[in-house]
């Protein structure tokens, strides 16, 4: 996925990052409250996985090609 402007990029950062941490603290909860089913669990951690593997492509679109 490319998009065309860094400030574009950034807002999607931004935007992945707001769901990451959401996501964390929804785990964190389900955790701390026992009340979660094994399954849920291991789908809401790969969700936080995907978007923490497309914040970091993102990052590495940010930073420009150097010829070696």
């Amino acid at each position: 996925m490319t998009m065309s402007s860094p400030q574009a990029i950034h807002q999607r950062i931004v935007e992945l990052e707001v769901e990451h941490r959401d996501l964390d603290e929804v785990i964190e909860t389900l955790i701390r409250d026992g009340r979660h089913e094994e399954l849920q669990l291991r789908r809401l951690k790969k969700r936080k996985l995907q978007l923490k593997d497309n914040i970091t492509l993102l990052k590495m679109q940010l930073i420009p090609d150097i010829p070696a």
